[in-house]
């Protein structure tokens, strides 16, 4: 078996309409297709491909899940979520590549955001 890549990554969520709200309007990540008849919602990552899949589920697992999306600036990504009222986890903090920070959703599932400002020929160009 080889692996093409990666389909989709997806989180659990207690309303469907909630997580849309939070997902696309607070982290900017547009919805790409939804289906009502399965609470679940597929939210597009940059230009990939893969998305972000959110499920509504009546008990979503506790502790949540985590997800790292790469963006261009971390710092900067930090100070536009808090802007728009999402607060991260804690300040962003140095990596061996860049910066990074996460921010929670309603759920407790991890949003992790990193940039490779320190290692910029291992991150998208």
């Amino acid at each position: 078996m080889r692996v093409l890549g990666v389909d989709n990554v997806f989180v659990e969520v207690g309303d469907l309409d909630e997580a849309v709200t939070f997902y696309q309007d607070g982290l900017g990540l547009p919805v790409r297709m939804r289906f009502d008849a399965i609470d679940t919602a597929l939210l597009q990552l940059g230009g990939e491909t893969p998305g972000l899949g959110i499920r509504a589920v009546q008990e979503p697992r506790a502790g949540g899940q985590k997800v790292w999306l790469e963006v261009g600036d971390a710092r900067a990504a930090a100070e536009e979520l808090a802007v728009r009222g999402i607060r991260s986890i804690a300040p962003p903090f140095a990596i061996r590549t860049g910066w990074a920070f996460e921010v929670q959703d309603p759920w407790e599932n991890v949003i992790g955001f990193t940039d490779y400002s320190l290692r910029p020929e291992l991150g998208r160009r």
